[in-house]
């Protein structure tokens, strides 16, 4: 990036190329600069305009003051100039002239004067010229500082009252920027002067793309340096009529903390195997990411876009054979499992939870409303009512055991719904009886009820497994070795589905019944096969289109998901050292730790590394607490002396299913903040990078040179 050099008749920029040091901040410090380099106009302005408008190149000093061994030229701490061109004085006798040139040189002197003139506007432009690009550098930097901001605070720069015709108008952005000016921001004051704007909107637009461009860079950079990582992706979102798949990065610091990071957008347009090599080609090829030390992935998606992402996993597998698919921690096991299901049914049930966590978040008092209405259906059992009651105050809808609640609770439920649609005593608005209408309606079609006993039926043979297989280290590696019996148990179900049907259908039923629910065949199937084939039968179609589905799902993804290399890295929880003590009389499971062979530093000491390891924390002594957790592992001070030990745990760190500590989840957390908040007008990919991405730390001078790269002529314009 080109800028002056404050020093008097530099010319460093045009026969040279010198790195540029800002002005100290240190007044002390900028004070001897300014001495040094004698420019007297400088002798007044404050240490912070130096620092920010003011620069010194790399001739004006010492080399040994000079460090080149970082990633870039930086000067050290107590740097001071020292080296410059100053003319020497002229002697008191060369002062005076005499009166009259000589006559035979008067020609050869006019000439002289006419090139020194002529050098001394050359040089006079190009001063101006340097001047002119620090100050549109400055102006950037100005812009820049405004735009990461906003982004911070998660503030749409165009605001509510941006009109693409006008402008940035009144937007956000615009009024940040006139506040600026008002304190006394020169720069985007001439801006403003000149142009009557100080940023049109396809400028901000481009600002907004950089900003994208260097988080990404800085995140993918980030991941390179810690070697191995995870890819996650979560259920696709609309922004500007177009549907996008959003995309994190899981994999372990410098200092053994386990990371997610939001890295942005990919369009999710096409499909089949054309949209899957698009997407990998614009993570590797665009993005910059070596899918070759990809060791996991994890997505969660509706049933909508389920056959896609399979497919896009499928090519992931088959270009790279170790990014196992896994489940993702973000999203418990049966609610995965549900998500992913097609059925009409099924989708019925998981749209009305989401309607229902809504509708309850929106005030405490139609929480209130709830715990009232199962009072009035549990008057005899108060223990039982008040572990509902204290249930229905979490996020129970997203839980494992999500299903087996809503059953308990329908038909309080219902009763809440309808007396808020209601509306006897006019507590509620519009919008809230309305959306207890909505409601209501699904709760009292029996293809939900129907749909819902089924998931919760078939879900109580996974529960304790997801349950476990996301819980601590002990957990997780007990659920490894408890997955053949879930799977043995889908399988006898699958096997006497007439059986297990007759039951679910008998229950299914009786609800109904005490809801005073209806008891059919969906209308929308009616229509379309009745007058096909005759009397549909209510027992045959549920059981082919609903139990025998669910259960042929569920046992297909647990396969699929949780396949021996997913497992085998589950076992070598074992190396946490809590759960070497509670199996201490099991010798480690050497077998399962050497699938990582060609990622540690040395696997032939790879068995007696493992043995000293567990030696070492199976002789608990008396009152010692052990690590309980991969991330107190990861923390232990002793743990770099068992170099393989140390590569395993981080490998095993970057697995999506297991659960992130608090300090650690945050990047999930700012996306469904960001997209649930987010009006959907002002929904952008670029700046959602941005807001969830804030603390990345950011150099403006980068920045700017990016932009200034991406469109060079933009300083051009007026």
């Amino acid at each position: 990036m080109q800028s002056q050099c404050a020093a008097p008749n530099c010319t460093s920029g045009k026969s040279e190329v010198q790195p540029l040091f800002r002005f100290p901040r240190d007044p002390e410090r900028s004070k001897k600069w300014v001495e040094k380099c004698q420019r007297q106009d400088l002798i007044d302005k404050p240490a912070e305009q130096l620092y920010r408008y003011y620069r010194l190149c790399g001739k004006h000093f010492e080399t040994s003051l000079i460090d080149t061994e970082c990633e870039s030229t930086v000067l050290k701490d107590d740097a001071i100039p020292t080296i410059f061109d100053v003319p020497n004085k002229p002697q008191s006798g060369q002062m005076k002239r005499g009166k009259e040139p000589i006559k035979d040189n008067e020609v050869e002197s006019k000439g002289r004067k006419k090139v020194k003139k002529s050098q001394a506007e050359t040089a006079k432009e190009d001063v101006q010229t340097v001047s002119e690009q620090d100050e549109y550098e400055e102006y950037l930097k100005s812009l820049f500082e405004v735009l990461l901001l906003l982004g911070e605070q998660s503030i749409p720069p165009p605001g509510p009252a941006h009109n693409k015709e006008e402008g940035l108008g009144s937007s956000n952005f615009q009024a940040l920027l006139e506040y600026r000016m008002n304190c006394g921001d020169e720069v985007l004051k001439k801006r403003y002067d000149v142009n009557k704007e100080c940023c049109s909107s396809e400028e901000l637009n481009q600002l907004i793309e950089v900003c994208e461009k260097y988080i990404r860079s800085k995140l993918v950079e980030e991941v390179k340096q810690n070697s191995f990582f995870s890819l996650l992706t979560d259920d696709l979102v609309k922004i500007s009529g177009g549907w996008f798949l959003p995309v994190f990065l899981r994999y372990v610091d410098q200092s053994n903390c386990q990371q997610e990071r939001f890295v942005g957008f990919l369009s999710f347009e096409g499909h089949g195997d054309a949209l899957a090599e698009r997407l990998l080609s614009e993570m590797t090829d665009r993005w910059g990411l070596n899918m070759e030390q990809c060791r996991g992935q994890a997505h969660s998606c509706s049933a909508t876009h389920f056959s896609q992402i399979k497919a896009f996993a499928s090519k992931l597998m088959e270009k790279y054979p170790r990014a196992v698919l896994t489940l993702r921690a973000t999203q418990t096991l049966n609610m995965s499992l549900a998500n992913s299901m097609s059925l009409s049914g099924v989708q019925l049930v998981m749209s009305t939870l989401k309607k229902i966590e809504s509708f309850f978040s929106q005030s405490s008092l139609l929480q209130q409303e709830l715990e009232h209405a199962i009072s009035i259906f549990y008057p005899d059992k108060e223990e039982k009512a008040n572990e509902l009651k204290e249930i229905c105050q979490t996020g129970w809808t997203r839980r494992d055991d999500a299903f087996d609640t809503a059953v308990e609770i329908l038909e309080a439920l219902l009763l809440c719904v309808d007396s808020v649609h209601d509306n006897e005593d006019m507590r509620w608005d519009d919008q809230v009886t309305h959306d207890a209408l909505e409601i209501s309606k699904a709760l009292a079609d029996f293809e939900f009820i129907m749909a819902l006993i089924v998931l919760k039926n078939v879900t109580t043979l996974t529960r304790a497994f997801g349950k476990n297989v996301q819980g601590n280290a002990t957990d997780a590696h007990f659920a490894a070795a408890s997955l053949k019996a879930v799977l043995h148990s889908l399988k006898e179900v699958s096997d006497n589905i007439d059986v297990y049907h007759e039951f679910w259908s008998d229950e299914a039923v009786n609800l109904a019944t005490a809801m005073e629910v209806p008891v059919k065949v969906p209308r929308s199937f009616l229509r379309k096969h009745q007058a096909e084939s005759g009397v549909v039968r209510l027992e045959s179609y549920y059981k082919e289109h609903l139990s025998v589905p669910v259960v042929n799902h569920i046992f297909r993804e647990m396969n699929e998901i949780f396949s021996e290399d997913h497992l085998k890295t589950l076992r070598c929880l074992s190396l946490v050292p809590a759960v070497i003590e509670q199996h201490k009389s099991t010798e480690p499971e050497e077998e399962s730790v050497q699938m990582f062979n060609s990622d540690i530093p040395n696997a032939g000491t790879l068995s007696a590394e493992l043995h000293c390891w567990w030696v070492k924390w199976s002789k608990k002594g008396k009152g010692e607490t052990l690590p309980s957790s991969l991330h107190e592992t990861l923390q232990l001070a002793d743990v770099k002396f068992f170099p393989n030990m140390l590569a395993v745990l981080r490998l095993i760190g970057v697995l999506p299913t297991l659960a992130l500590q608090d300090s650690c989840d945050v990047a999930y957390r700012r996306f469904r903040v960001y997209m649930e908040n987010t009006p959907d007008t002002f929904k952008s990919k670029s700046l959602a990078l941005l807001n969830m991405n804030y603390d990345v730390g950011f150099d403006l001078d980068s920045l700017v040179e990016i932009y200034m790269k991406t469109y060079p002529d933009r300083e051009e314009e007026p």
